[in-house]
């Protein structure tokens, strides 16, 4: 028996990270994620499990972030009771944010219910609950960087420091194939840039048959830097956004984004270099993370601060209950509030952005990548209205974005990081970004004078055959997930921007006119009725591999 290697999520997409390792001794997992951006990624989550979770033997797990550890307690609810392996402060990290993901699903869940009622259809699950999320909690076992072990009958993992969030790490796997051979992959996880606040920079050992490298800013640059140089940089967004005379908005994940934030601006007010009046971080879960972050600040690198005056200044106001945050919304101006989401997709943030939006004297910064599809990334793209909680929201704010506070290496890190492991004796796999970023990648590293067949851009399910000296088999699911015509860009996105143009254009025209528009529209629906449904063409997927 060969060692076989699936890829279940981030193939194709940036999340939903889970890749499935099939060997003589059993199968286990690398990570196990939620699918996020638009609604067709989503709804990905929903469908069934790939695979039977029941014959799992263990999973290792890179990072907390909830794109690759958020279908956790999906796995435990289908009866998976196996264990998870991970850092310490990833394990700290998962503490919070897995029954925060919970109660997402179960309030979701109880608000489609809701909708359902009126229509008088059956109320609607969660994708699974908080008993799901203790349960998986219960299964978590720590390792250390640079600790070789032993999950499971035939094979050995080692975990290394990989510079993007607190505790994370890309994993370096041995496994045994059916010949005694013995075969070497490293799963890069995600990986950190070179200048952060926290942490060394990414490491790990050179010489693998497989290398699985994220690629979510293939063929993107951000600005040389340095630390110093990102915080004056963040000092002029915030001294032009306070002159304004408005709020700064500020959209940051709870895990990472909003703990270097926090820092930069304590470091900025300890200089005398800004001087807001408040600092509000408005994030339960952030605020629960923050803890965690100064539970381990003695692994920490390159702090202005000291762990005492770690996110202690005190302009700070670290909010957790709903009566706090709707406080916020009397201040008009003077004021930083950083709240989840990063991308502006869910949580408190979508009330801080109604609030605000529609002041001119107000500023939205965006630090991170926004996916396509997300209310971030509409906003980004110059939109004149979005809609929010179903109201239309004219935006009216000052739009900003920095990209110097990604957690992700760029694409020449990511060539660094990859160069660093060579040689790959079998094929360097491209996961973790947009088709577009991925091919990016990959010309560069054919540029390197790697072949073709040797950089392989995999897809949702796709299912390849692993000997130490190559790839012996590619194949790909019979009966695709999704549509991947769908996955950057969907029709529930096209459906709203059209309702939401065709609503300015109604409202624009002369009243003479407004029939008319509508007449036209009609014929043209009814000409589409009378037409055959066309179905997506699936082609060009022999240019993925190279081919």
């Amino acid at each position: 028996m060969t060692v076989t290697l699936h890829f279940h999520g981030a193939a194709g997409t940036v999340t939903g990270s889970c890749y499935r390792v099939v060997h003589p001794g059993g199968q286990f997992l690398v990570d196990c994620g939620l699918f996020q951006g638009n609604r067709t990624v989503r709804d990905l989550n929903l469908k069934p499990t790939p695979f039977d979770p029941k014959a799992i033997d263990f999973l290792l797990l890179t990072h907390a972030h909830i794109d690759h550890a958020g279908l956790l307690p999906k796995l435990y609810r289908e009866g998976w009771r196996g264990p998870m392996w991970m850092t310490e402060p990833t394990a700290g990290l998962l503490e919070y944010l897995l029954p925060d993901s919970a109660g997402i699903q179960e309030s979701e869940a109880e608000q489609e219910t809701k909708k359902r009622a009126r229509k008088g259809e059956a109320p609607a699950q969660p994708l699974y609950a908080m008993e799901d999320a203790e349960e998986a909690l219960k299964h978590c076992k720590v390792v250390a960087y640079g600790e070789w072990i032993e999950p499971g009958p035939g094979v050995r993992a080692r975990y290394w420091n990989a510079g993007h969030i607190i505790g994370s790490a890309s994993i370096e796997v041995e496994v045994a194939d059916g010949e005694g051979k013995t075969i070497r992959l490293m799963f890069s996880g995600d990986i950190g840039p070179d200048e952060k606040v926290f942490y060394n920079e990414p490491e790990g050992p050179a010489g693998f048959d497989y290398i699985l490298c994220e690629s979510t800013y293939g063929g993107r640059e951000r600005d040389d830097y340095s630390l110093d140089e990102r915080r004056q940089a963040l000092k002029s967004e915030i001294v032009t956004a306070l002159g304004r005379g408005g709020n700064l908005v500020i959209p940051a994940f709870a895990v990472e984004r909003s703990q270097e934030l926090l820092h930069d601006i304590g470091t900025l007010i300890k200089a005398g270099e800004i001087d807001p009046r408040r600092v509000f971080l408005d994030s339960p879960l952030a605020s629960k993370v923050t803890g965690v972050y100064r539970e381990h600040a003695a692994m920490f690198e390159d702090m202005e601060l000291t762990a005492g005056e770690l996110f202690n200044d005190p302009r700070f106001r670290i909010v957790e209950s709903v009566e706090e945050s709707k406080a916020i919304n009397s201040i008009r101006g003077g004021a930083i509030i950083i709240s989840a989401s990063g991308m502006a997709d869910a949580g408190r943030i979508k009330h801080h952005l109604r609030n605000n939006l529609i002041r001119a004297n107000a500023t939205v910064l965006f630090v991170g990548y926004q996916a396509p599809g997300t209310l971030g990334q509409i906003l980004l793209s110059g939109a004149r209205d979005v809609r929010i909680h179903g109201h239309e929201v004219p935006v009216r704010a000052a739009i900003r974005s920095m990209g110097n506070y990604s957690a992700h290496a760029d694409h020449s890190e990511l060539m660094a990081w990859i160069k660093a492991r060579l040689p790959a004796h079998g094929a360097i796999f491209l996961t973790h970004g947009e088709d577009a970023e991925r091919a990016a990648l990959r010309q560069a590293l054919l540029a390197e004078g790697l072949a073709g067949d040797q950089v392989v851009l995999p897809m949702l399910d796709d299912r390849f055959e692993l000997r130490a000296e190559g790839i012996a088999a590619v194949a790909r699911p019979e009966r695709p997930r999704v549509d991947v015509n769908q996955l950057e860009s969907d029709w529930h996105n096209a459906f709203a921007d059209f309702t939401l143009r065709l609503s300015h254009r109604l409202q624009a025209a002369p009243d003479t006119e407004k029939l008319a528009i509508m007449r036209e529209l009609q014929e043209t629906l009814a000409g589409l009725d009378a037409a055959p449904v066309a179905t997506a063409n699936a082609g060009g997927e022999a240019e993925a591999y190279g081919e």
